[in-house]
């Protein structure tokens, strides 16, 4: 969550500076152009006030005392007058060649109009003015050609015209070292900012984190602690409200354990009563024995069931299973070991391949739970076969993280479509087969194999018979 907020928050800044940066470059290069023309525009209109105004080009020269006239004195004058920015050069064009122009020659104003380039741009629009942009001696240039006449000492009209060169690549570099510093701030300040993001969404996400190590170091078996509360926010709140589902649970427990173990006593309890008072009656007749003998059969029955049915409603309780390190070799081989007593048949292991590495295969789980369900799987086996057919328990690691355990016999099998069925409460297959139970012992296999975290199946086996297939995750 941290990582999201903090790349959500750089991406949102990031686009924003982005997005200020090129509003701010458009801006000012449409301002750039703009100033330009309006600059240009002004040196034309000082030009046609200086052209029709009496000026320095026709007042005495002082060293002659003549008047100056004609195009060359204009347009000299007008030069001379004119201190130009650095992006601008003013030129004076006449006699269909560059004739004027201020500075020493030097540098890159002279590189520019000494070029055969330059004159072959501004000879065309002398005749009719204009503007254009040309590359000349390298340097980006826009000129402004304003025609002008001039009348000269013997009353001849001359022609000519005025140049306004401008270095566009002045103003660009200037806004593009504009836009480098901004670059580099813009950087700076978003580093600045997912930093600051970073660190308030750690300090704001702190109690979360501190919420979810407390709620993951409550037990199963210990609903009773609690996650601390502090501040005064939303996620103070979230604390408060999972502390009062803790107490919720917590309650809901306690009240279905004590009312398990009530409803256990009160149930057996009667039940061991009569079985008592049954065992110690006496009677006289073969009648009133065998009547005897059935009662106490239908007590040990009812008892069965009640002690089934509890352990069922255990399971969903958290204190069910008490997992440890169980080796499933050592596991199959004790179920293996008691469940010879249960019935007369070829019960044999299923020894696992040593080269698919499942020997010495190690499972997180309840010993004791998982002996109880195969146990009833080989109970469930003993009922469903006859003396002397096979019933084999096996183990194997079919893939990393996954354990199996099976009970195999060679009985008649289990139709399809009463799979899924044997394994509910109550439910048992139906085909007839002999067995007066109450259909709850695969229910309880079931039960346990799902506090593990597992599943369990029943397969067709090979040779044919049932197969009990359960499966659970290595950690249990």
């Amino acid at each position: 969550m941290r990582l999201r907020i903090t790349t959500t928050v750089a991406v949102l800044v990031a686009l924003a500076l982005a997005g200020a940066g090129l509003s701010f470059f458009l801006i000012e290069d449409r301002r750039i152009d703009t100033e330009r023309v309006a600059a240009i525009e002004q040196e034309l209109a000082e030009f046609r006030q200086f052209a029709a105004a009496p000026g320095p080009f026709s007042q005495p020269d002082p060293a002659t005392g003549e008047r100056r006239t004609g195009i060359a004195d204009l347009l000299w004058g007008y030069v001379e007058s004119n201190v130009p920015t650095d992006d601008e050069l003013l030129v004076g064009w006449w006699d269909d060649r560059l004739q004027v122009r201020p500075g020493t020659g030097e540098g890159r104003d002279a590189a520019v109009t000494e070029a055969e380039a330059f004159s072959d741009t501004v000879r065309p629009l002398v005749a009719s003015g204009g503007s254009t942009t040309v590359e000349v001696a390298g340097e980006p240039l826009f000129l402004t050609v304003q025609p002008a006449t001039a009348t000269d000492a013997a009353g001849v009209v001359e022609g000519g015209a005025l140049v306004v060169v401008t270095f566009t690549d002045v103003a660009e570099q200037q806004l593009a070292e504009t836009v480098r510093t901004y670059a580099i701030v813009a950087s700076i300040a978003l580093l600045l900012v997912v930093g600051a993001a970073a660190w308030q969404s750690g300090r704001l996400l702190r109690p979360l984190r501190v919420l979810r190590r407390n709620a993951e170091e409550i037990g199963e078996t210990d609903l009773s602690r609690r996650v601390p509360e502090t501040g005064n926010d939303d996620i103070t709140a979230l604390t408060r409200t999972v502390n009062g589902m803790l107490a919720r649970l917590e309650n809901a427990f306690a009240a279905q354990r004590r009312f398990l173990d009530d409803a256990g006593h009160e149930l057996k309890t009667p039940l061991t009563i009569v079985r008592g008072h049954l065992e110690l009656l006496e009677t006289d007749s073969p009648d009133a024995a065998q009547t005897r003998d059935l009662v106490l059969d239908e007590v040990d029955r009812m008892a069965r069931l009640v002690g089934d049915l509890l352990l069922l409603a255990k399971s969903d309780r958290p204190d069910f299973l008490r997992t440890a390190p169980t080796d499933l070799g050592d596991l199959a081989l004790d179920v293996l070991a008691k469940a010879r007593a249960l019935g007369d048949r070829t019960w044999t292991l299923d020894v696992p391949d040593p080269a698919a590495g499942s020997a010495g295969a190690v499972v997180e789980a309840d010993p004791q739970r998982l002996t109880q369900a195969l146990l009833q799987l080989c109970d469930n086996a003993v009922k469903h076969t006859r003396p002397g057919d096979e019933v084999a328990v096996g183990y194997d690691v079919p893939s990393p993280g996954t354990v199996r355990l099976w009970v195999r016999d060679t009985g008649p099998g289990v139709p399809e479509a009463d799979r899924d069925l044997v394994f509910e409460r109550f439910g048992r297959s139906r085909v007839p087969d002999g067995d007066e139970g109450f259909g709850l012992g695969l229910s309880i296999v079931a039960a346990i194999v799902q506090a593990h975290g597992g599943t369990v199946a029943v397969e067709q086996a090979d040779p044919p018979g049932a197969r009990f297939v359960v499966t659970l995750p290595e950690s249990g």
